[in-house]
Parts: structure tokens; sequence; C-alpha cells
């Protein structure tokens, strides 16, 4: 559409008339993110008042929304042995207009620093020092036990530039790292918490489930502390749950995103954001394989 016809749409979401704007609302939304650079400069310059700048708010919103949805879906048929882009698509929600370059440099930096220090005489547990020193002494992450129910404990690109997180953010990021140079750490969905299994080889999806080997598991949370499943038993026990393999076997990506997503409509539920809670429950219904 051109240019002028795209303004004059535009002009008319002052209209105090309900059914027009809703008839202009819905034209914008269809065009799709080719209009969004028009409506931020309207938004910007044109002086129509608080009723208007809401309304190009919501139409704007509403795009870049679609838009995650469609990616998203995308990444459950196509990517989903993607988890860091998985998780760029979920921050993605809170910052549209992400610089996934600017994530992909940092997380490279951990890598190289990761892999100077290696060697292929290491032993599994020496490779989880390693990582521990990289991680936590040289680039300062933490848990953040202080707002350890902040939203932004879930985006990946806060963990990255605040280098605090929470237990399943921390670990996502401990094992996109980790995987990066070979060892095999995936998640597992414990119950109140998210550890680390170091499997003993990649190939879980040509054995049964049950009979997946674990060598031992590893706790980003508490700077990489590795621990054994009699201490997994331990942990159940204190809680008062009754043990089921799930609780101590790798868990899926779409798994981990479920629960990220989980997180985060806990933490915006506390926050009284309820248009939040609703659209975060609308991504984790297309987490579905079909």
């Amino acid at each position: 559409m051109e240019n002028s016809k795209i303004q004059a749409l535009i002009s008319l979401l002052d209209d105090p008339d309900e059914k027009i704007y809703t008839q202009i609302e819905n034209k914008l939304i269809s065009m799709g993110k080719d209009v969004i650079p028009y409506l931020e400069t309207a938004w910007e310059y044109d002086s129509w008042g608080i009723t208007f700048q809401d309304r190009v708010e919501n139409i704007i919103h509403t795009i870049q929304f679609d838009q995650v949805k469609e990616r998203l879906t995308h990444w459950v048929i196509h990517n989903e042995n993607d988890l860091l882009k998985g998780m760029i698509l979920i921050a993605q929600y809170q910052y549209p207009d992400l610089d996934e370059n600017r994530i992909y440099e940092q997380i490279e930096k951990i890598e190289k620093d990761i892999w100077l220090e290696l060697n292929e005489a290491l032993t599994a547990l020496e490779k989880i020092r390693i990582i521990n020193h990289i991680m936590f002494e040289v680039h300062g992450f933490s848990s953040n036990v202080k707002s350890f129910h902040s939203p932004q404990n879930s985006f990946i690109n806060e963990v990255l530039d605040s280098k605090k997180g929470n237990p399943i953010s921390l670990s996502i990021l401990y094992s996109i790292v980790a995987q990066k140079h070979g060892m095999p750490l995936i998640g597992v969905n414990l119950p109140k918490h998210f550890i680390l299994a170091y499997r003993d080889d990649f190939m879980i999806d040509l054995r049964p489930k049950d009979d997946v080997k674990v060598l031992f598991y590893v706790n980003p949370f508490s700077r990489g502390a590795v621990f054994s499943k009699r201490e997994v038993d331990d942990f159940l026990k204190q809680l008062g749950i009754k043990p089921e393999p799930s609780f101590y076997l790798p868990c899926t990506n779409i798994e981990i995103m479920q629960r990220v997503l989980n997180n985060l409509i806990y933490s915006y539920e506390k926050l009284g954001y309820s248009d939040k809670v609703e659209e975060l429950k609308e991504l984790k219904g297309l987490l579905k394989k079909n």
C-alpha cells in the first residue's frame, strides 16, 4: 500500500466512532510488521491525544505478538532442537526490538573462554569445574535470590546483561555452552527446582526413556554444584513429594520452554499484569507437538 494511504488510515485512528476505529485497526493489523514504522512515527510526532497514542500502542503490540506466535509455532515444528532460539523468541515477547546478534555474541564469548581451558584428557567432572570457573568466576553469573520471582529472570537477554537468573534460566545458559563443547548436559524438570543431568551420551532417542544413564547432576543455581541421585531423593523427601521417573531424567526442549512460560505467568500474576498472563498462556498453548 502507498505511504499516503497508510498515513491516511493511521489518521483515522482518532475517530470517536468505535466501528470505524475497529475497521481501521483490523486493516492495519492485517498489514503486519511493515506498518509499524509508520505507527511509531505517528505516535512520536503527532499530537492527537492519549486515546490516539493508546490505540497506536495496542495495534503495534498486537502485530508484534502475532509475529511471536507465528515464529514460536515455526520453532515447534522446525527448530525444536535449538533451545537458544526458543529462549530468544520468549524474550522477543517482552522485547520486540531485541538484538539477537548481541545475544549470540555474548554466548560465543563464554563458549570461547571455556574452549581455551578444555582438552580431551579431562574427565567429565574436570570439565564441569572449568565451566563453573568460567561462568561464575570469570563472567560473574549468580543466582538472583533477592528477586527470585522477577520476570527478568526468564528473559535470556536480561540474564546475560544482569549476570543473574533463576534455576531454569541459569541451567539453560549452562547447558547451551556445555553442549557446544560436546558435554551432554540436559535439563531435568525437578519439582520446585530445575537442574541438569550429565548423560553418558547423546543417544537418548535410541533407547527407552527409563534406560537413560545419568552420570551425575549439576545445579547451576548453586554455582554448578555436582550431586547424585541419592541427593535428588533427599530433596524430594524434604518436599514430601513421591519420586517419579521424570524427576530424574532429561526433559525435552518443549518441556523446558513450557516451564519458562509457567514461571513468567506466575511472575506476572504476582505483579497483577492480567493481559500479559493471558498472552503468555496463549504462547504456552502453542508449545505442543502434533
